[in-house]
């Protein structure tokens, strides 16, 4: 068939795709409730249209879907976020200002319109897939791509949300692309556009500073392969090239740094309204690597970035080295350096990783050429997840969105070349296709907990992975039809986003039970009726796991229900004692910081008699004792809290044995 009469096709193939695409966007954002993280983003990017602030992230995309809520004028929250003890951080200010925001307006109407307007990024992010796998492989292999990303599980599940993940997966894509046809055939336009969409991407999120070591990188392949890259291009010596690229990526570099000032307005400080706290050297203080520290501290003594985005940079910094990590069954007190190969192996669709297999064996074994376009790609995709796998953040697939953007056009690249070469090849792919679309569409509108079949299905979700990657809040709107179906009016609900959201905002009439995120007024150690645990709850991957776990029995239990793969449901009675414990202990923590040590102690004795064998009940004892003036006390319930610490669960509990050891030596060095 000539190419001309096969247009139409095409055209129908994309507009197709582009429809699957839409509409699953528009239906997983009707279905799902909130998800943890987008009001926190909702309210930055309303801070930023109502009064230029920009708190924690780059304003680009949180800017850009909240232009949707503006004609609503919403009364704002106050600029509040105090925690106990006076402390005002930005992270709270952002959390609590969003749930503000978002529950106590129209939160069904705020969250479709930010999440359509969201979705905006998903779509050009597929057109663009499409036109690199048609511009380096063909036609055929744009087609591929296209299929692949429309039902890929990670990109649409967050792709239905106001969040910046799917938004960050463009900008960067886009930005590799750019740079890849601006090397192909350099022009002065072509390097212009390839600065501003690298301007674009950086202003967008933190994470797309990698592009430029990325676009190094592959400035060094094209001085050295450039010969095999381009076998008849004219000659040109290795020092001239790399020179020209050189000055390339310095323009670039010129033009994107122009564009992320003018993001903030080309101004240094944020301004007196929001000012940071903790304070910017105290932030800079914490980051764990004293280098990462210095060269941080010395970019923002020159002002060679605007204050917040430097400040913002720490906190992240300082952020993945202090969140908890849970694979497959195990709760890890800190990041591991295999946490995203795993999840990705957990989380991908079998046909993405067959493909993915037998593409790079195809390349490695000569049958299919190992081209610029695979180049680019690839090595895209292994940069951003060597720097995911040192990073750790490992609370969530998301995190290397980009990777599988990256990966689906040379896998559609060489399966195009295999179908091309033996027919077979035709069937197989369309068979892996279908395959995934089938896989991904039965996990809706649950894509966030999708887990291969390998794994089990989305119904193991939980067993593997937490957070963002299983189960992060989408469920209120499944679970208050449960409820209002069965006609529940008591009964009680551990869930992992209720700090930040408020089940009950949503008709869902339980009692909120304590978790790591939630203080609840009261918790009491023995429960009866409907009780409702959220995956991230139950997995323990905050808390621990084990002895640990103040919810773990009901692992050992089966469900009368799970909504969603993500929120279990069990009828009966159940004693939940370290739970209640535990409740006291944050009480006592409070008072303590009140300096009202009396009450502080009688909270602390309250969970003594519900959890004595609890590490956090006898450090919060001797922490109590000690603040009342009884040193030997206090240095016997250390004693006991380190022994117990050292004894369950101890690689979770290394900070608190860390901590007991140094009150413990304070006290010895006291007497």
């Amino acid at each position: 068939m000539k190419s001309a009469n096969r247009q139409p096709l095409v055209f129908c193939g994309v507009a197709v795709l582009l429809l699957v695409i839409v509409l699953q966007l528009v239906l997983m954002a009707r279905a799902n409730s909130a998800t943890f993280d987008e009001p926190f983003h909702i309210y930055a990017g309303y801070l930023q249209w109502k009064h230029g602030y920009v708190l924690l992230n780059p304003p680009l995309i949180t800017s850009f879907f909240t232009l949707s809520i503006l004609g609503m004028n919403l009364p704002e929250p106050p600029i509040t976020g105090d925690l106990p003890g006076g402390e005002r951080t930005y992270d709270n200010l952002e959390f609590q200002g969003g749930k503000a925001l978002v529950f106590q307006n129209d939160t069904n109407a705020i969250l479709f319109r930010t999440r359509m307007t969201a979705m905006v990024f998903t779509v050009v992010l597929a057109l663009l897939v499409f036109s690199a796998a048609l511009d380096m492989f063909g036609v055929g292999a744009g087609l591929i791509a296209l299929a692949l990303i429309a039902f890929d599980p990670t990109l649409m599940g967050h792709s239905a949300l106001a969040t910046l993940d799917a938004g960050n997966a463009c900008l960067m894509f886009w930005a590799i692309y750019a740079f890849y046809r601006y090397v192909k055939s350099p022009a002065a336009w072509r390097l212009i556009a390839t600065g501003v969409i690298v301007g674009l991407a950086i202003a967008a999120k933190h994470s797309a500073i990698l592009l430029f070591p990325t676009m190094g990188v592959l400035a060094i392949v094209e001085v050295f392969w450039r010969g095999k890259l381009e076998p008849a291009a004219p000659p040109i010596r290795a020092g001239r090239h790399a020179l020209r690229l050189a000055l390339a990526l310095a323009v670039i570099f010129a033009i994107s740094m122009t564009i992320l000032w003018g993001a903030y307005g080309f101004r240094y400080a944020p301004g007196d309204a929001v000012p940071f706290n903790p304070p910017m050297q105290t932030q800079l203080d914490r980051v764990p690597s004293a280098l990462e520290g210095r060269l941080l501290g010395e970019i923002d003594r020159l002002h060679l970035l605007p204050a917040p985005y430097t400040y913002a940079f720490a906190n992240i910094l300082c952020q993945a080295k202090s969140y908890t990590s849970y694979l497959m069954g195990v709760a890890y007190p800190h990041a591991v350096w295999f946490y995203f190969p795993i999840t990705l192996l957990i989380k991908s669709s079998l046909t993405f990783l067959i493909l993915l297999v037998i593409s790079a064996g195809a390349v490695a074994i000569g049958a299919v050429r190992l081209s610029r376009g695979i180049l680019y790609m690839g090595i895209s995709a292994v940069v951003f997840m060597a720097f995911a796998v040192t990073g750790g953040m490992n609370i969530g697939v998301r995190h290397i969105l980009p990777v599988y953007v990256f990966l689906s056009v040379p896998i559609a690249g060489a399966a195009w070349s295999l179908m091309q070469r033996n027919r077979i090849w035709i069937y197989a792919v369309a068979a892996l296709l279908v395959f995934q679309a089938g896989s991904v569409l039965h996990a809706y509108p649950a894509y966030i907990s999708y887990t291969n079949e390998a794994f089990g299905g989305p119904a193991n979700s939980y067993k593997y992975v937490s957070d963002s990657s299983s189960e992060w809040g989408q469920q209120l709107n499944a679970v208050r039809r449960y409820v209002d179906g069965r006609g529940i009016k008591n009964c009680w609900f551990a869930y992992f986003n209720q700090a930040m959201m408020d089940f009950r905002s949503f008709g869902i009439p339980c009692t909120p039970l304590l978790t790591a995120e939630y203080q609840t007024p009261d918790t009491p150690p023995a429960i009866d009726g409907t009780v409702l645990i959220s995956a991230a709850v139950l997995s323990g991957f905050e808390t621990g796991t084990g002895p640990l776990n103040p919810y773990g029995q009901f692992q050992k239990l089966k469900p009368a229900a799970v909504i969603d793969y993500g929120v279990f449901v069990y009828d009966g009675h159940f004693e939940i004692p370290l739970a209640a414990a535990l409740r006291h202990v944050q009480k006592a923590g409070d008072l303590l910081r009140g300096k009202n040590a009396p009450d502080a102690l009688s909270e602390a004795r309250q969970a003594e008699a519900l959890a004595p064998d609890s590490a956090a009940v006898n450090d919060m004892l001797g922490q109590a004792t000690e603040a009342s003036g009884q040193p030997d006390d206090a240095a016997r319930y250390y004693q006991k809290a380190l022994t117990i610490a050292k004894s369950v669960e101890p690689g979770f509990q290394e900070a608190r044995i860390a901590d007991l050891e140094k009150r413990l030596g304070a006290a010895k060095q006291g007497h």
